[in-house]
């Protein structure tokens, strides 16, 4: 038994592009011709849900084929309090338009000005539980801490004294912001203490987490455990005390100043070049020190970068806060870098920031980061970004896509080229890449006019390591060939074609077929003993693919105005047809394939204006795959299939061709001849800006076939 790959390709531009990559044990091959074995149609599982439903988006499910049978139905901070001696205005309490954070199992809101923690004297992280009953406030001050209390989703009162540890005694005072997580308080000590930072400080920021809060599901915080990994990383706030007291998870950290966000709005919402220059050399300085520890952020925004207290000698240096959703790009017991891997499902970050990748649900690598701070840097320096004012349900889609469709040089347009060549640096990264933190740096040389004292924000990161004033410049060109540009905001020309070594059979396509002559095309096809084995649509023409390897018994089809024409597929499943291949044109119509002889016990489609993943995810936990899908307009119609012989199946999503995440999934599985590979099964796409896909090609494909020196994997298949 050989495995089998299946390819199919579909394609418009700036529309979304999905892979499903699947592992598949190919039948005998008999004379050049594959002898589907058909499965017992005993497999009556799910026959209590196979019923349709007569709304167009809910799926339609053929169930197990029994005579004298009827299928179904279908189951279908408001702004931190800043010292008046700040040398900027306070910030303004309206218009703050913080883009929302949205993670996986988490919500978190966005911390105001004033919230975090500086690097103090190195002090033993202690953990400790204090249950005692302390004494809560009373009158209006212990009305405020219920209300607040429950703002966050808590009836728990917050305590009155913390004190956890060997930590001092701190007494809560004004609220400095809050978050998905939990709220920030300024903590004064009781006694004793001196100075504005380290474990001593008269005023600390006290961060608790309620125990039954989103974080906390499984014990304290997961951004503990980072802290403590990070603790006296460069430009990371490093924690003096921590632990449980009464339902309170609460970290004691230096208090800070405000963040970039509130020094941008209280700017008239412009900062100069050179102090954004300014902050990119350091921000680079500091995440470079984070990957090295192995981590990465996943949520660089102007909300998150912090300065010192105003009046102190820190109030000009920056700091990285809120380690919520960092993640370790390098596995601690390998030291190499974590597997790639995409889940559409999840999304980690800031909408308004957070990379590509990050709204793809691709694991997060420290390219994300970086193109993060991109981001950040052009917003501070334009005071906005195209992606701006989408809402609804479909706005990390319209913003993903909106980013996808930016080009550097229409972002960039007004900001100085050392902008531009930073954001074309960081989006053409690759997964497991490791950045030229130095190269990156030495960009900025020239927006760095000022001397040191004179700098809005210190550069200490870069003074470090020896990048000093007249040595930041650095040789830009790489030896290396230049890159291919991927965001170039225009749509892409491209064609693929797969070569595949197998046993020799008849094969035959059409393309650029009217629907006037599609029938005189497959007719001629089956007189000569061929089966339709793929189709495509591209500018409401037709490309047909027709061989003598399908193995199929019969096949029957349709070209329909109706989009996936519900009646006719339920016809023809009452006979025992399946979906084999489809196509939709960008009029709307749909060509439909169905067979018998495949392998298939039961099927079920879904219409839908966007990619169904949870849809797909959810029939994948019942034992079906996909096996057919396509767009017709705006609409997704996904086929999926019981006893597919998959194995396994895995989603590739992207607003271009996924090349990168293609050759991850062949790399994890050619590592050794046991392991099972990933293949392509389908590739459609949803063509909204530019015509679809031109082409479609179903191929089978040999174990190990990319080791195999007879076959040729070239470019050739196309779209417009």
């Amino acid at each position: 038994m050989f495995p089998q790959r299946v390819y199919k390709l579909y394609h418009s531009c700036w529309g979304w592009r999905i892979f499903i990559c699947a592992w598949k044990k190919m039948p005998d091959l008999r004379r050049g011709v594959r002898q589907a074995k058909k499965a017992n149609n005993n497999n009556n599982n799910n026959n209590n849900n196979n019923n349709t439903n007569n709304d167009n988006n809910a799926p339609v499910v053929a169930p197990t084929p029994r005579r004298g049978t009827r299928r179904g139905k279908a189951q279908a901070a408001p702004a931190g309090q800043v010292a008046p001696a700040y040398p900027y205005p306070m910030p303004r309490p309206a218009g703050r338009g913080r883009g929302a954070r949205q993670a996986e199992d988490k919500n978190p809101e966005l911390f105001g000005g004033g919230v975090g923690v500086g690097r103090g004297a190195h002090l033993n992280l202690d953990v400790g539980v204090c249950n005692n009953n302390n004494p809560l406030v009373v009158g209006k001050s212990a009305e405020k801490l219920a209300a607040d209390a429950e703002d966050e989703g808590s009836t728990s009162p917050l305590p009155e004294r913390v004190q956890v540890g060997n930590s001092p005694a701190y007494k809560l005072e004004r609220k400095l912001g809050k978050g998905g997580f939990g709220q920030v308080y300024v903590g004064r000590r009781v006694s004793g203490g001196s100075g504005n930072s380290g474990p001593d400080a008269l005023e600390v920021a006290l961060k608790l987490e309620h125990r039954n809060g989103k974080g906390c599901s499984y014990g304290p915080p997961y951004e503990w455990q980072v802290y403590s990994t990070l603790n006296g990383c460069y430009g990371v706030p490093m924690v003096h005390h921590k632990g449980r007291q009464g339902d309170y998870y609460i970290l004691v950290m230096d208090k800070l100043g405000p963040s970039l966000w509130d020094v941008w709005n209280s700017s008239n919402q412009i900062l100069s070049e050179e102090m954004v220059a300014c902050i990119a050399v350091e921000a680079l300085s500091i995440l470079e020190q984070l990957h090295l520890r192995g981590f990465v952020h996943g949520d660089v925004k102007p909300e998150n970068f912090l300065l010192g207290q105003p009046g102190t000698p820190n109030e000009k240096k920056l700091y990285l806060v809120d380690l919520g959703l960092a993640s370790k790009w390098r596995d601690t017991s390998s030291g190499n870098h974590v597997d790639y891997d995409q889940k559409p499902d999840v999304f980690r970050g800031t909408v308004r920031y957070a990379s590509v990748h990050a709204h793809l649900g691709r694991t997060g690598s420290r390219r994300d980061d970086l193109e993060s701070l991109a981001y950040t840097l052009i917003f501070l320096l334009r005071g906005k970004l195209p992606w701006q004012g989408f809402i609804g349900e479909n706005k990390g889609f319209l913003v993903c896509r909106k980013k996808m469709a930016t080009s550097p040089e229409i972002l960039c347009y007004l900001c100085p080229s050392p902008f531009k060549l930073f954001l074309e640096t960081v989006t053409n990264m690759k997964f497991d890449e490791e950045p030229n933190y130095l190269k990156l740096i030495g960009l900025f040389e020239n927006c760095l006019v000022s001397t040191a004292s004179l700098r809005p924000i210190r550069i200490d990161g870069a003074l470090k390591v020896g990048q000093k004033r007249g040595r930041l410049l650095i040789d830009l060109e790489d030896d290396n060939q230049p890159r291919k540009k991927i965001r170039l905001g225009t749509p892409a020309t491209q064609w693929i074609s797969i070569y595949t070594s197998r046993t020799p059979m008849k094969q035959r396509y059409y393309y650029n077929v009217m629907d006037s002559r599609l029938h005189q095309h497959v007719e001629k096809g089956k007189n000569d003993g061929l089966n339709i084995s793929c189709v495509a649509s591209a500018s409401n023409l037709w490309a047909i693919v027709m061989d003598a390897g399908t193995g199929f018994t019969s096949q029957v089809y349709e070209l329909s105005p109706v989009f996936l024409h519900k009646e006719w597929i339920m016809e023809q499943w009452e006979k025992n047809y399946y979906i084999t291949s489809l196509a939709g044109a960008t009029n709307g119509s749909a060509l439909v394939v169905m067979s018998k002889g495949t392998t298939y016990t039961q099927q079920s489609y879904k219409v839908s204006d966007v990619f169904p993943f949870k849809w797909i995810n959810k029939k994948w936990k019942e034992g079906f795959s996909v096996t057919s899908m396509t767009t017709a307009g705006s609409r997704w119609g996904i086929v999926m299939s019981r006893d597919a012989t998959y194995s396994n199946q895995v989603v590739e999503l992207d607003f271009l061709y996924p090349s990168e995440g293609i050759h991850r999934r062949w790399e994890n599985g050619c590592h050794s001849g046991n392991s099972p590979h990933f293949c392509l099964s389908q590739y459609p796409c949803q063509g909204e800006m530019v015509q679809e896909f031109v082409h479609s090609i179903h191929l089978l494909w040999k174990n190990c076939i990319l080791n195999s020196p007879t076959n040729k994997l070239l470019s050739g298949g196309g779209w417009r």
